[in-house]
């Protein structure tokens, strides 16, 4: 490891060992959401895509299509087995009558137990940011919020690249 003359870590070693663990931690978090969506009667792609109705609210099929980079044909699974697990619902555009949104459904109303499956993690991820002081907090919470807007963006502009080949 390669240090500098106070003894800390170089920069080059810091960005690398930063790669190395954002890598990890994305692998495993793609692991435990499968194995959560599993013990749901899901996948992890019908668990995502509630995120992202959680996140945008409301949408067509369509729309839930053109974000993730599903088929059409896909995206109507995916629909079907979360509004059969009870965590959305089909329901007609109040701007448009004629068009149906999916509308995730809230936890509240659900009595399957599914938030207790997400307690040890977020009393877990609790007790991680004990370790933090607020200014500390403060500095990942930023490079949370940059790192998900920079992914979300790169997202779009690969279904763009993809959507432009064809």
């Amino acid at each position: 490891m390669a240090t500098s003359p106070t003894g800390s870590r170089g920069r080059e070693e810091l960005v690398r060992q930063f790669f190395e663990q954002i890598q990890r931690n994305s692998t495993w978090t793609v692991i435990f959401h499968q194995a959560l969506a599993v013990s749901l009667g899901l996948n992890g792609t019908d668990l995502k895509c509630r995120g992202l109705l959680d996140e945008t609210g409301p949408i067509t099929a369509g729309e839930l299509a053109e974000l993730t980079g599903l088929t059409t044909a896909a995206v109507t699974g995916v629909i079907d087995r979360l509004e059969r697990a009870g965590f959305v619902e089909r329901a007609k555009d109040p701007a448009d009558r004629r068009r149906v949104v999916v509308r995730p459904l809230d936890a509240e109303r659900r009595s399957d137990g599914t938030g207790d499956r997400f307690m040890p993690l977020t009393n877990s991820t609790s007790a991680l940011l004990e370790g933090y002081n607020n200014e500390q907090l403060e500095l990942v919470l930023d490079f949370v919020e940059k790192s998900t807007a920079l992914m979300r963006s790169q997202t779009l502009a690969l279904h763009a690249r993809k959507a432009s080949a064809r």
